[in-house]
């Protein structure tokens, strides 16, 4: 990983505090460029933070600390007994991702907490600020009176000012909780606890609040207190207890990005930031891209995952879509089901082998067939929820991907409660990183579903691809479906913490299975939906029969799954959403809008393209009379030539979309 140093590459600044009588001095850090202001103080004991934004007030003083098992919180009689500060500035470059290269500046500050009396145990708080926000953390340095203890209670709290407008879905820390349609509500009106990332708007200011670098901790949702005030609330283990740990330990940070307006959220990048660089070295092995499957058909009831006579992952299937992805530009093929276990209710029994295949999957013929046609094959590993099974398995799992020279892996979840155990606990927090980290070891790239929440460890470990964790096309197939305001959310609330295999590219809108099922889109937004929603492995993801000779799929064929450059140019969360990406490999940008259920008409500057140079625009738009509920598959295919001047304009149909490729000319 290539790092860029700025002339100012860190300054140190250290300032010993001596408080006397009880009255500490308050401690305080702005953002490089002094919008945003941290305040740290300590009254009658209680440590609080206080943000403000341009000089008002956006988090009044919050309170700090813990509480502790079988011991005295760590959180009252506080004095501030050190200050330290620091300025830090370093662009660093991503192996694959949304961008290249990312600014890494901010201002920190670290305040030593001690108790005046009892045991004088110490905490350390450390905040970074960038002009987009912040992420703070504690540090709990090993000590006399504080080595093993257990967290009960994380007392982390957000006091905004403002009854904002908060986009939110619920978090009962008992189910796979995450795949949910979100709401618009005030923070006033929440009555339940709730995920993270929390979006939330007012006038001329957009902030998410969410977590960095979540490590051996359990996730941070969040409960409303009076007075606007957001609280954390850790998911437990299922014997209450939140975090068991050891000192010295350091949280995962608590990040809130403070922005003008939403789509400067999309374009933040302080989650990364956060996160440690990468830890594995050289990473020339792991490749974004696109991929197939026969996922979809397992879906329309056209396949089974367990053996039998409609039996998906067998040796024919696999070479046919082998052939379907060397011919039309694709990476990788998915192969669900392939391997013994998937019979009686495996939800409940999650009794998966995995490395022993059916007798219809010619493990060793595939892998052959698909190396000479340089495609890579995508295992699957689902775990019904049976944490022991997998992990009594998982040296000899991967051991078997390295024989036949698989390099991607789709893990899965669907279980509501995984080895008794909840699924965002610390508990399944270790699970997914030492699944994560055993990858790394044998070159595996993993896409994870039912995950646990996305925090920005991709930096760290860049083998961690992509995720869930919200609400997919696979609803589509089975529920009332996702309406065509959805994926106008994602890229504000759940895609914040990191990319989501969202798995779009859906054709055939009104399939013929059981019930009144379909997809809610037109086809021009399907194709839009590669550009909004990012995922560095993308999915073709309908049946190879509904692409053959349709000239739509020609998008799907061209669009990168990496990129250089991201712009939002124009954004209404819940209404619509335009997204300008570059592709990393060559000059060419893409475009995608989409829209809920209102038809509209956008305006796009293209005045994010090299001036001086042309441009082919090739733009699959909605057709005449598109709409998603009645008329979903009209698509225009129309070229023109821009420029950096130029105004696109994108009729969108409701619940439709536009997508677009920007071909640099010679």
């Amino acid at each position: 990983m290539k790092l860029f140093f700025a002339p100012l590459a860190a300054l140190l600044l250290v300032a010993g505090l001596a408080t006397g009588k009880g009255k500490d001095q308050p401690a305080e850090v702005t953002s490089p460029n002094r919008n945003l202001q941290v305040q740290v103080q300590v009254k009658d004991g209680i440590a609080t933070y206080t943000v403000h934004r341009n000089k008002q007030v956006v988090v009044a003083p919050s309170r700090l600390g813990f509480v502790l098992k079988d011991q005295p919180a760590l959180s009252g009689d506080f004095t501030i007994t050190d200050v330290k500060k620091s300025s830090f500035d370093q662009t660093w470059t991503q192996p694959w991702g949304e961008v290249k290269n990312i600014r890494n500046h901010y201002n920190a500050l670290t305040v030593t907490l001690q108790e005046k009396g009892g045991l004088k145990r110490t905490v350390r708080v450390e905040f970074r600020v960038y002009d987009d926000g912040l992420g703070f953390r504690y540090d709990i340095p090993r000590q006399e009176k504080l080595t093993d203890f257990v967290i009960t209670d994380e007392l982390t709290e957000f006091a905004l000012v403002q009854d904002l407008d908060a986009w939110w879905i619920p978090a009962n820390h008992t189910d796979i909780d995450s795949e949910c349609l979100f709401k618009k509500n005030k923070i006033s009106e929440l009555r339940e606890t709730v995920h993270t990332p929390l979006t939330m708007e007012g006038p001329a200011l957009a902030i998410s609040i969410h977590e960095a670098a979540l490590i051996d901790y359990a996730s941070m949702t969040l409960t409303r207190q009076a007075n606007n005030v957001l609280k954390a609330d850790l998911v437990a283990w299922a014997d209450g207890d939140r975090v068991k740990i050891r000192a010295p330990m350091t949280t995962p940070w608590r990040t809130l990005q403070i922005v003008q307006k939403p789509g400067d959220l999309v374009t933040s990048y302080l989650i990364l930031n956060l996160n440690e660089p990468n830890k594995l070295g050289d990473v020339s092995w792991i490749k974004p891209g696109k991929y197939n499957g026969m996922w979809w058909g397992m879906h329309m009831k056209k396949y089974t995952w367990e053996g039998g006579p409609n039996h998906g992952a067998t040796t024919e299937n696999m070479k046919a879509l082998i052939d379907f992805a060397a011919k039309h530009k694709l990476s990788a093929v998915l192969a669900e089901g392939w391997n013994e276990g998937w019979e009686g209710d495996w939800t409940v029994e999650g009794k998966f082998n995995f490395t022993k295949p059916y007798p219809d999957y010619d493990i060793d013929a595939i892998s052959a067939y698909a190396k000479a046609h340089n495609i890579g094959l995508i295992a699957h590993h689902e775990t019904g929820g049976n944490i022991r099974n997998y992990e009594d398995q998982l040296e000899d799992a991967f051991k078997f991907c390295g024989q036949y020279d698989i390099h991607r892996l789709k893990t899965g979840y669907v279980n509501k409660r995984p080895g008794g155990e909840r699924h965002q606990s610390q508990f399944m927090v270790r699970h997914y990183h030492k699944v994560m980290e055993t990858a790394a070891r044998y070159k595996v790239m993993i896409d994870v579903h039912e995950p646990v929440k996305d925090t920005g460890l991709r930096r760290t470990y860049p083998n961690m691809m992509t995720r869930e964790g919200a609400r997919g096309t696979e609803y589509e197939a089975w529920s009332d479906g996702n309406p065509p305001s959805h994926p106008t959310i994602l890229p504000f609330t759940r895609c914040l913490g990191g990319p989501l295999d969202y798995t779009p590219g859906i054709f055939d809108i009104h399939f013929k299975t059981t019930g009144t099922f379909r997809v809610h889109t037109t086809l021009a937004k399907q194709l839009a939906l590669y550009v909004v929603i990012y995922s560095p492995m993308q999915m073709a993801a309908d049946l190879p029969e509904n692409y053959e000779g349709n000239p739509a799929f020609k998008f799907i064929e061209d669009v990168p799954a990496d990129w250089e450059e991201t712009r939002v140019p124009q954004a209404v969360i819940g209404e619509y959403v335009t997204t300008a990406r570059k592709d990393r490999n060559s000059n060419d940008w893409y475009v995608g809008s989409i829209t809920n259920e209102q038809a509209r008409t956008l305006d796009v500057p293209l005045n994010f393209l090299t001036p001086g140079k042309k441009y082919e625009a090739e733009i699959y738009q909605d057709g005449a009379n598109a709409d998603w509920n009645t008329n979903p598959l009209p698509l225009d295919i129309v070229r023109q030539t821009v420029d950096a001047g130029t105004v696109l304009k994108l009729k969108l149909a409701a619940g439709g979309g536009a997508a677009v490729r920007l071909h640099e000319l010679p």
